[in-house]
């Protein structure tokens, strides 16, 4: 694990919080784009926590902290709510204590403790949640709640090089583990924006969508076999590369988001580092020309390993192109054989849809002596992706609302979909706020349609951000629901959208989750209020 000090209440390292002056710098270029009030910086507030509940026993105090700065850094994940929250201070749903186990038989003795105890148990993976997934509000008829922090087990156990696969510890965050997989010249190539800070179990745990845009595109795709454990016992699955043998087991661990059990390790599907790149940034004067282009290559079988689309608002946003045009960031990547033909072909299909490649195409190869030319339009896109967290904190202490959404739906449904979000968005911010801004990416696409991600933006009123902020979401997530979207294509379900999933799933599903809840953690103790229950 990292040395280096992680933000209590904010996303990610605490030093990459700008100072005072930093801050006030960036709120004269905000201001005007939100047509209010000047904004001015305001500083985190002291930390503000109930006193625990519970302590941990004496067999297990050396693997557990009962520090307020632990507690504090196990309390919320890294949404809207919960920087808001943390930046005011409240850390009230601070778990009572952490636990760090170092082996799977501690886990099984934290788990059992908590079990005969009356004490809810959340597994805590890199603490990235969105949707507070890992906030202890457990409801009524615990004694307490623990945090299990996952992160030392972080080992790559075991490499197949045959089968191309590897047994990884669910701790092990994105760096830890490609730095060992590196060594054996291979990756799991599973990129989300939280990667530095995120785990393979947490991937699992919440159905993560990663970095590949078409084809492999979520950590289903990826996993072979997973090892979780359960109050009833060790729930482990076969290693297959498929199989039709009934409904699929690992198919529960996936998107169980801590309710049925721990995931302590899984086997992966990891392959060569990739050798060959090519990559173009192709600019369309119309949204809905984009749209079109990026359908047709969905449906052609080049499966781009980037293929990300962004609005006029979003390509402004982050840099990209200030002339109006939508902009499509698109990209090729193999270990095995130049690119040339595939990023041709391309970009003839954009080509007729209007799209422009002004740079020209970009490829770059492994190779001894090969060049790399500057990545412009795409290389700005990739920075902003990954600075646009660290900027969601900076917001937060100008009192600006900066959120984002994701959806998916099929083809034939996004300009209904699309329009109908961005109509009950904007309506929401100018009742709500007065005003804002929103802006739309695909961050995924497949043959039958796209994942459009939105991003919205508007001045809070202090001391009323939670609740302007909860009609803004319910404002989208209700457009996403009522026209033939998923409430969530990979930021997970949590507490925070149970109430539009819970709409989604089948009634049948519901009841038949609810027994197997029953069956493999009879007492209630797994991240209770998650999916089911309480």
């Amino acid at each position: 694990m990292s040395t280096r000090a992680t933000s209590v209440w904010g996303w990610g390292y605490a030093d990459k919080f700008p100072d005072t002056e930093a801050r006030r710098s960036l709120a004269e270029q905000v201001s005007p784009l939100l047509g209010g009030p000047s904004l001015e910086p305001r500083e985190p507030a002291a930390l503000r926590l109930p006193r625990p509940r519970v302590a941990p026993p004496a067999t297990l105090a050396e693997l557990c902290s009962v520090e307020e700065a632990d507690r504090a850094a196990h309390t919320y994940g890294k949404g809207y709510g919960d920087l808001v929250r943390g930046f005011h201070g409240d850390f009230s749903p601070a778990p009572d204590f952490v636990a760090r186990p170092r082996t799977e038989e501690n886990v099984r003795a934290v788990m059992d403790w908590c079990a005969e105890n009356r004490v809810a148990l959340i597994p805590f993976g890199g603490g990235t949640s969105v949707v507070r997934g890992i906030e202890a509000s457990i409801g009524q008829g615990f004694q307490g709640a623990v945090s299990l922090d996952m992160r030392r087990l972080d080992r790559v156990l075991e490499v197949d090089p045959l089968s191309r696969a590897a047994r990884i510890q669910a701790g092990a965050t994105g760096p830890v583990l490609e730095a060992q997989l590196a060594s054996h010249g291979l990756t799991l190539r599973h990129f989300p924006q939280s990667f530095e800070f995120s785990t393979l179990g947490g991937w699992i745990a919440t159905r993560a969508g990663g970095h590949f845009a078409t084809l492999y595109t979520h950590i289903d795709d990826l996993v072979e076999s997973t090892r979780m454990l359960t109050p009833r016992g060790v729930y482990e699955t076969r290693r297959l590369p498929a199989s039709g043998a009934g409904p699929a087991p690992d198919r529960l661990v996936l998107g169980s988001e801590g309710t049925l059990g721990v995931i302590t390790e899984a086997w992966v599907r990891v392959q060569s580092r990739p050798r060959f790149r090519a990559s173009a940034s192709v600019h369309f004067s119309e949204f809905d020309s984009a749209v079109r282009a990026i359908r047709e290559l969905s449906q052609s079988g080049l499966h781009p390993s980037n293929c990300r689309l962004l609005d006029a608002q979003e390509a402004f946003l982050n840099g990209v192109a200030g002339d109006g045009s939508s902009v499509l960031v698109l990209a090729f990547e193999s270990a095995d054989h130049p690119l040339q033909p595939w990023m041709e072909r391309a970009l003839a299909i954009t080509a007729s849809h209007g799209g422009e490649c002004r740079e020209g195409a970009r490829y770059r190869s492994d190779e001894p002596g090969a060049q790399a030319r500057a990545s412009g339009a795409a290389e700005s896109w990739r920075s902003a992706f990954i600075e646009a967290p660290y900027m969601q904190n900076v917001m937060v202490s100008l009192g600006v609302i900066a959120d984002t959404f994701e959806t998916a739906c099929t083809w034939d449904r996004f300009d209904t979909l699309h329009g109908a979000i961005l109509e009950s968005v904007r309506g929401a911010l100018e009742r709500v706020c007065g005003g804002g801004l929103v802006s739309c990416r695909f961050t995924h696409v497949y043959p039958d349609g796209p994942a459009p991600y939105y991003t919205f933006i508007g001045p809070a009123r202090r001391g009323g951000e939670l609740e302007q902020w909860m009609e803004l979401k319910r404002a989208a997530s209700d457009a996403v629901s009522s026209h033939g979207g998923t409430i969530t294509h990979h930021h997970a379900v949590g507490r925070l959208h149970r109430p539009w999933y819970d709409r989604e799933r089948p009634e049948p599903f519901a009841l038949a989750l609810k027994a197997v809840k029953g069956a493999l953690d009879p007492r209630g103790i797994l991240n209770p209020g998650v999916l089911v229950g309480p």
